[in-house]
């Protein structure tokens, strides 16, 4: 942290912008986001161009619900890395904004990164396969979440996709493969989120 802060920043900002700095890190890993977010704020004005003041900005923006900030920051520090670790974060603030034109351009901006982490690509299926069921797109839905293959041990990311694939089965009317998944699901993880709500809607099916 210090050394990328170090290069971007004027040496008698430093000293300042790197205890707002960890001012902000420390409030955000405590779940105290307004404090994170004023926090990056004033480190930021010292220091505009490090990536990670930005990141803490957008995410603590983004737990806040302040979606026009989250966006702009997010799209600074993809700017700023290259990096894609925080574009399902930014289609989700896209959904809230109910702006599907920009989801579906950073879903395509998404698939032409390579590299990133398991996590973060499941994490893209699971909102871009959410919007696309939100706006009663669900053959989509299917093709972007569909599990070619489920391991034994699934990461959390994995389950995540599942579930929206779950949905999407529902939502086509293959409720056999629903309940595989919704099974599959449940036996890794019974207290796996919505597991309740889609397994009432199945059944009343």
């Amino acid at each position: 942290m210090s050394d990328q802060l170090g290069r971007v920043t004027p040496k008698g900002k430093l000293p300042a912008a790197t205890e707002h700095l960890l001012s902000a890190a420390t409030f955000f890993s405590s779940g105290k986001y307004g404090k994170a977010l004023a926090e990056a704020e004033q480190a930021k004005e010292l220091a505009p161009r490090d990536a990670t003041i930005r990141e803490i900005l957008a995410l603590s923006a983004y737990r806040l619900g302040r979606w026009d900030v989250a966006l702009r920051e997010l799209r600074t520090f993809r700017r700023f890395t290259g990096e894609n670790t925080h574009m399902p974060v930014e289609m989700d603030v896209l959904r809230a904004l109910d702006r599907g034109d920009d989801i579906e351009a950073v879903w395509k901006a998404f698939n032409t990164i390579r590299g990133g982490v398991r996590a973060t690509r499941d994490e893209a299926k699971v909102v871009f396969g959410s919007y696309l069921l939100d706006a009663g797109d669900p053959h989509r839905a299917w093709e972007v979440t569909n599990p070619k293959r489920m391991p034994a041990d699934p990461e959390e990311s994995e389950l995540r996709v599942w579930y929206v694939a779950s949905r999407a089965a529902h939502d086509l009317g293959d409720n056999e493969t629903a309940r595989q998944l919704l099974t599959a699901i449940e036996r890794c993880d019974s207290a796996f989120p919505g597991l309740d709500e889609l397994g009432r809607q199945l059944r009343n099916d």
